[in-house]
């Protein structure tokens, strides 16, 4: 979308329906807020934190969010997770990429003994643990998760050598409860549920983000109304509509975005249209 459009036709900073939204237009609840401080305390004694919701209810959001502030204290170090899905192999890579490790993954107990010596290090130097964040953790193997809890534990369970923060959707809880993965779920310290929102939460959401922007007014009443209705709930799906409306509205200069604008960017189909004048008829 033409930044400069945005700019000149709208008077806004940024587009509010974009992905890649800088830091001060995420918008965080007390329910957030209170997640991020348990995870941060969580630095001190180490262990697995948990958030979890339906795709596009904000999980991602909430990762990226707690990384930029975890990352702003100095002594705490945060490691993301790219691969959820690789087996232990590339596992073991991978971490030893985000800590600064060569590892061998021939030698499969060397690169165990080697993170674990480097948390260990990091621990008694800064008295925190380092952070790994793995998004869509419902894609990872049940072999990988029982090795990252154990790669955790030290002295029979009483020391824990790092935090980490798992988010995926409700196939992840359901994993979680099976033989194999129970000694991890019963380990979850703090847990973040994100869940349906309300239309009035949907409708707080586009008006919030619409004001950060710089813009409050930019959409009428009805059109918002109208967006937090056709949404089932969903930030990213209101997102996504929103981004529609926003996209026609520059191509045809429209001072203002109103309900007409949604019925020419979502026309409705034959059949609904059919439906429609069937019940005015009766």
């Amino acid at each position: 979308m033409n930044s400069k459009k945005l700019l000149s036709l709208y008077g806004l900073k940024w587009n509010p329906f974009a992905p890649d939204l800088p830091s001060e237009a995420i918008i965080r609840t007390p329910r957030f807020d209170h997640f991020a401080w348990r995870v941060e305390n969580l630095t001190l004694e180490g262990g697995f934190a948990l958030i979890t919701g339906d795709s596009g209810l904000g999980k991602s959001v909430a990762l990226r969010t707690l990384s930029e502030q975890l990352s702003k204290v100095r002594e705490i170090t945060v490691g993301v997770l790219s691969r959820p899905q690789s087996g232990l192999s590339d596992f073991y890579r991978e971490l030893g990429y985000l800590f600064g490790i060569e590892l061998r993954v021939s030698n499969r107990y060397g690169g165990y003994r080697l993170l674990r010596e480097k948390w260990q290090t990091h621990i008694n130097s800064t008295l925190l643990r380092p952070v790994l964040l793995i998004d869509e953790a419902q894609e990872m193997m049940s072999p990988v998760l029982s090795e990252l809890r154990l790669l955790l534990s030290s002295q029979f369970d009483s020391q824990l050598l790092l935090t980490v923060v798992l988010a995926g959707d409700q196939r992840l809880t359901q994993r979680l409860k099976a033989p194999e993965l129970i000694p991890l779920g019963t380990r979850i310290r703090t847990r973040l549920c994100l869940e349906t929102a309300t239309k009035n939460d949907l409708l707080s959401l586009l008006k919030e983000s619409l004001e950060r922007a710089g813009n409050p007014n930019l959409m009428t009443e009805g059109l918002l109304e109208t967006l937090a209705e056709h949404s089932a709930g969903n930030p990213r799906i209101l997102t996504g509509l929103a981004a529609e409306i926003l996209s026609l509205g520059i191509r045809k200069e429209l001072p203002t975005l109103d309900e007409s604008v949604y019925l020419d960017a979502f026309p409705q189909s034959p059949r609904q249209n059919q439906k429609k004048n069937h019940a005015i008829a009766r």
